[in-house]
């Protein structure tokens, strides 16, 4: 079988919601399948290898694959993709043979208990903790050692406290596998007063305008694919998770998704 990202979509759609696993042709790559889902949705975590299951694996990070597979995984990979446990890898059919193998699994996440309407949301909240309940995220600090003071003398400017506490929670990686985080804002733009800190695939700069001296309060401003600025008065982790929470926005993710996760570009530990 020919594998391309056209055959994975086939073969994805024959595995049945709640969830399901195939066993595939040997004439199949492993490598080559797990190649293709990294590349939609990033590196994956490793959930078994070589026959040994990492001990550490729970319900947070994709048990509910092994399960499926019943203890007959030999190396098995794991992507989060929104209400979904994605695996790929091999496993063992029920002749003891290893064969490459796709699965789904449900994912729980706090994101449906994390969708009240958007005017619903205090002004008072935390909102690097609510990105963290509406992305369902368990995992530790991703970069809880990055050097601020140095990027900041780099930059020639203080940044604000939320965006610095988004990227050393999450690290390098996309908000549902759109919303890009910049590890440290690109300064090109800064004769127009604006500092980008996110960009998504269509093209859209999210910047903040950088006009008070407070970084604290820099309002949110996007700079679309054609070249409009359109401002926000509210601080860039408000900002994300407005948009993935109120399908009204005119930003909005939360019409395409009715989970949401955070697309970690490293591997996960």
């Amino acid at each position: 079988m020919d594998l391309t990202q056209s055959t994975l979509n086939d073969l994805l759609a024959r595995l049945t919601a709640p969830g399901g696993s195939l066993h595939l042709p040997l004439d199949i790559d492993p490598h080559r399948l797990v190649e293709l889902l990294a590349d939609r949705h990033g590196a994956p975590r490793t959930l078994v290898l070589d026959g040994f299951t990492d001990p550490t694996v729970d319900e947070s990070c994709g048990a509910a694959l092994l399960a499926l597979l019943k203890g007959q995984g030999v190396t098995i990979r794991a992507w989060a993709y929104g209400n979904q446990w994605i695996g790929a890898g091999t496993a063992r059919d029920a002749e003891g043979i290893a064969r490459p193998v796709l699965a789904t699994a449900p994912r729980q996440t706090q994101a449906p208990q994390a969708k009240p309407p958007a005017g619903a949301l205090s002004q008072d909240e935390d909102w690097v903790e609510r990105l963290i309940g509406i992305t369902g995220w368990t995992l530790p600090p991703r970069r809880p050692d990055v050097d601020w003071a140095q990027a900041e003398t780099r930059l020639g400017t203080h940044l604000p406290g939320d965006y610095k506490r988004m990227v050393e929670t999450f690290g390098e990686g996309a908000f549902d596998a759109y919303l890009d985080l910049n590890q440290e804002p690109w300064t090109h733009l800064r004769e127009d007063g604006l500092l980008i800190w996110a960009s998504t695939e269509h093209k859209d700069l999210y910047c903040w305008q950088t006009d008070d001296g407070d970084p604290d309060r820099w309002p949110v401003a996007v700079q679309t694919f054609d070249g409009q600025v359109v401002p926000f008065d509210c601080p860039a982790a408000e900002f994300v998770s407005r948009i993935l929470l109120d399908p009204h926005h005119p930003f909005t993710m939360a019409r395409y998704f009715d989970t949401h996760w955070f697309m970690n570009y490293q591997e996960s530990e």
